[in-house]
């Protein structure tokens, strides 16, 4: 079995001995109140027996780490206090990722982490190897896991690990490179994309810019001539301002170290990616467990003619990594672009969809109407019991806007039933189009809310093995004609079944001409021919 790179015990025991040391410096403090030198010489002992015992841990760590691959399985033999034997078929391994920061680059290592089927989260993590050990085990791992191995081709993959292990640095000869994110496209991803985390980054960085005096960033010569609730107005706006501006800021330089040198190749029935300036970020995408294909056009990048293109596995769907984004295919295209890659892998026809009923538009309009009534009401309230607010009956005028709004969330919904492909779309502010293959259905589920059966309307969702269907994001043809949704779960359902049949027969064929190929193959030496007598 193999052991883990010697360079892991440095980097992992200095994250382990900062987190030990920490902990213990918060023991000595606690434990010896006070200032006097014998109380802080208290205090640094904890703390270095802390690191001390991280590096110590950490060395142990490496050395009872042992993982092997072999020809069905990998597996895995850690633990430092307690023992723990894992063994992974290869069969059921989903993605293989491979991580870098600026130091592992330096030093050739990077972490390995392996998925298996059913779960978005990690089961196996190698950290750290060599970094053409990694994408060795990248490549076997993957291979292994898109072929049907038998007891004849086991000593055959076993003799080929060596070979595969010297060409782990050259790339492939049949590597087709698919996508390459253009610098126009990363810096509109950039300056458009806002990042859940920037608001708290953001925050901390205008605590360190204000030296933790939120005063002086507050323009307090200026106001000073502004009435009483004027100024405090003015001072929320100011500091709401600051917090939006370092927070686009902080999110615009995480989305550019995320996405920079964003490449997509395919390598036979395989997608792989790699992204990341600080923090690089490499793995697979098995095309033969892709579930559904999301194409995503969010205001402001569809002004720009700009889309984005996501990959949903069994098991596994957008935003669900750690990593984050590992999943997407292309973060941000052309249009054209993304769709051209969306058809190679999945060969769906025109995105020609199918509205829902007129009525459906109505119901929105009442939707919105009963949102603006409660908005009016809440304002009557604060007037009444408050001086916040003073004309509490202008919001009314919001009233106007509900047919547009109703018009266009009517208009950004449709579905379309393909010969192989069901489709559909929802979302005016972030319009998403879901391709999904009959046979990777797994239910038709055909509902009615209460209101929708009032205007004879329900919605058909077509629920994958995706996660993405737990979560609430599964392919839905919104309100729909009751009779229409019950004629799209048949159909649904018919075709299910056909595609099923039509993959089984061309597995059995398939399966019939490699066995008719192997027993044709002479097992016997052709015997020499006689030398020509003269």
């Amino acid at each position: 079995m193999r052991k883990l790179h010697p360079a892991s015990i440095a980097v992992r025991s200095l994250s382990r001995s900062l987190n030990t040391g920490f902990v213990f410096f918060v023991i000595g403090i606690i434990v010896s109140p006070g200032g006097n030198g014998m109380n802080l010489l208290s205090v640094f002992g904890l703390v270095l027996f802390g690191v001390v015992t991280g590096i110590v841990y950490e060395f142990a760590y490496y050395q009872r780490f042992r993982y092997e691959l072999t020809a069905d399985t990998f597996d895995v033999t850690s633990g430092v206090i307690s023992r723990r034997d894992r063994e992974l078929p290869l069969g059921r391994v989903q993605n293989v990722d491979i991580r870098q920061n600026v130091i592992e680059r330096i030093l050739g290592i990077a972490a390995v982490h392996i998925e298996t089927a059913g779960g978005g989260e990690t089961e196996v993590s190698l950290q750290y190897v060599d970094e053409s050990e990694a994408r060795h085990l990248r490549r076997q791992l993957r291979g292994g896991a898109g072929a049907e191995r038998t007891e004849g081709d086991d000593e055959t993959a076993l003799e080929s690990e060596a070979d595969a292990a010297e060409s782990a640095t050259e790339p492939a000869e049949d590597e087709e490179i698919l996508f390459e994110i253009r610098p126009r496209e990363l810096a509109i991803l950039s300056v458009f994309t806002i990042d859940p985390g920037a608001s708290v980054l953001g925050g901390i960085a205008l605590s360190f810019a204000s030296g933790f005096d939120p005063e002086t960033l507050l323009p307090t010569d200026r106001i000073a001539g502004l009435p009483g609730p004027a100024t405090g107005l003015f001072l929320l706006a100011w500091g709401l301002l600051l917090f939006v501006l370092a927070a686009w800021i902080v999110s615009a330089i995480l989305t550019f170290t995320r996405y920079y040198g964003f490449r997509l190749t395919r390598v036979d029935d395989e997608l792989y990616y790699e992204r990341g300036l600080l923090q690089r970020y490499s793995g697979t995408i098995p095309l033969e467990k892709v579930q559904t294909l999301t194409i995503s056009e969010s205001i402001p990048f569809r002004w720009f003619g700009y889309a984005a293109l996501s990959v949903e596995t069994a098991g596994y769907a957008p935003g669900q990594s750690d990593s984050r984004g590992t999943e997407s295919a292309i973060p941000l295209a052309d249009a054209t672009r993304v769709r051209t890659l969306a058809r190679a892998i999945e060969p769906f026809g025109p995105v020609d969809l199918e509205s829902p009923p007129r009525r459906a538009r109505e119901r929105y309009v009442v939707r919105y109407l009963l949102v603006v009534a409660a908005v009016v009401v809440g304002a009557y309230l604060l007037a009444r019991y408050t001086t916040v607010v003073r004309q509490w009956y202008v919001l009314a005028a919001l009233a106007v806007l509900a047919p547009f709004a109703a018009h266009l969330k009517w208009s950004s919904r449709g579905y379309r039933i393909d010969d192989r492909y069901f489709l559909t779309r929802t979302g005016f502010w972030r319009r998403t189009t879901k391709v999904v293959p009959y046979y990777r259905v797994q239910a038709v589920l055909h509902q009615a809310t209460i209101f929708q059966r009032r205007r004879g309307l329900a919605s058909v969702t077509a629920d994958t093995a995706s996660s993405a269907s737990l979560l609430g994001r599964a392919a839905t043809a919104y309100d729909v004609d009751t009779d229409r949704g019950l004629e799209l779960q048949a159909v649904i359902e018919e075709r299910l079944q056909d595609r099923l049949r039509a993959r089984q027969r061309q597995r059995t064929v398939g399966r019939w001409f490699r066995d008719s190929g192997e027993s044709d193959s002479p097992t016997e030496e052709p015997s020499e021919e006689p030398d020509d007598e003269s």
